[in-house]
C-alpha cells in the first residue's frame, strides 16, 4: 500500500518507520511547505498528522482527489459534518479518531462502562486529569475530549465540561498538564469520602497511536464514507 503521510512530525516518524516494517511504501512526505497533489493522487491513502490550523484543508484537499484519509489530528472537530457531506460527494472516504491507540481505545469502553456502574452512586465527585508533551496545541486533549462525552452520555448528573475547574455541579473539571517527553496519560477518578475509584492509561511511547493510524489506513483503502477506530476494532 503507498501511503502519504500529511504531517513529518514526531508522529509522522513514528508512522513511516512502522509502515515500512509492514512491507507498507511512503510515497509523499508533505510538511507545512505544503500538498504536491501530483505525488498525492500516487497515494492509495493519506494519514494526516498535521496541525488543527492545517487539517481542514489538508481532509479537503484529500477528499476532492479521492484519496482516503485517515486523520490524527484533532481541534477541527467543527467541520466534522461538513467535511463529511464532501467525502459521500465525492464517493470518498475519510477515518476520524481522537486517539488511534488500541490501549487507548479499550479505556474509552472502560471509562463508558466504569460511568454507567458509577451512576447511582451520586455521593462520588468526578475528576479528569490528562498530561501530555509541551509542543501539543490544544488543550484538552481531543481525547480528554471524548472521554468527558462518554461519561456525560452514561453520567446523569454531568451534562458539560470544563477546563480547569467546574462552574457548576453538573460540570466535569479536566485538568490540562504539559510536561516534556509524556507521549499521553488520562486519568479518570471518582472520589468521594470514603474512597477512590480510578483508572489510568499511560501510553510509554508513540508507537501505540502510529500502529493503530496504519491499521486504520488499511482497513480504509478502498472505502467509501466515514469511519472512526471503533469500526476498525469492531467494538
Amino acid at each position: 500500500m503507498k501511503i502519504a503521510l500529511i504531517g513529518y512530525g514526531k508522529m509522522g516518524k513514528a508512522i513511516e518507520e512502522l509502515a515500512l516494517n509492514r512491507n507498507h511504501e511512503i510515497c509523499g512526505k508533505f510538511t507545512s511547505k505544503g500538498i504536491d497533489l501530483d505525488v498525492l493522487k500516487t497515494a492509495d491513502v493519506a494519514i494526516e498528522f498535521s496541525r488543527p490550523e492545517s487539517a481542514e484543508a489538508n481532509i479537503r484537499i484529500c477528499i476532492e482527489n479521492k484519496i482516503p484519509v485517515v486523520i490524527g489530528t484533532t481541534g477541527w472537530m467543527d467541520k466534522l459534518d461538513e467535511l463529511s457531506a464532501l467525502a459521500q460527494e465525492h464517493q470518498s472516504a475519510l477515518l476520524y479518531s481522537s486517539n488511534f491507540s488500541l490501549g487507548v481505545n479499550l479505556f474509552f469502553e472502560l471509562n463508558k462502562k466504569l460511568a454507567q456502574l458509577m451512576n447511582p452512586f451520586s455521593d462520588y465527585k468526578i475528576e479528569m486529569t490528562e498530561i501530555h508533551h509541551t509542543e501539543k496545541l490544544d488543550s484538552p486533549s481531543g481525547t480528554a475530549i471524548s472521554l468527558a462525552e462518554d461519561i456525560i452520555e452514561n453520567l446523569d448528573r454531568k451534562d458539560d465540561w470544563k477546563l480547569n475547574e467546574e462552574q457548576s455541579p453538573s460540570d466535569i473539571s479536566i485538568i490540562a498538564e504539559r510536561t516534556p517527553e509524556v507521549p499521553g496519560t488520562h486519568i479518570i477518578k471518582y472520589e468521594s469520602e470514603i474512597d477512590i475509584i480510578q483508572i489510568e492509561h499511560l501510553a510509554k511511547n508513540r508507537k501505540g497511536f502510529a500502529l493503530g493510524a496504519i491499521i486504520a489506513a488499511e482497513f480504509i483503502r478502498s472505502k467509501q464514507g466515514v469511519f472512526q477506530m471503533k469500526d476498525v476494532l469492531k467494538f
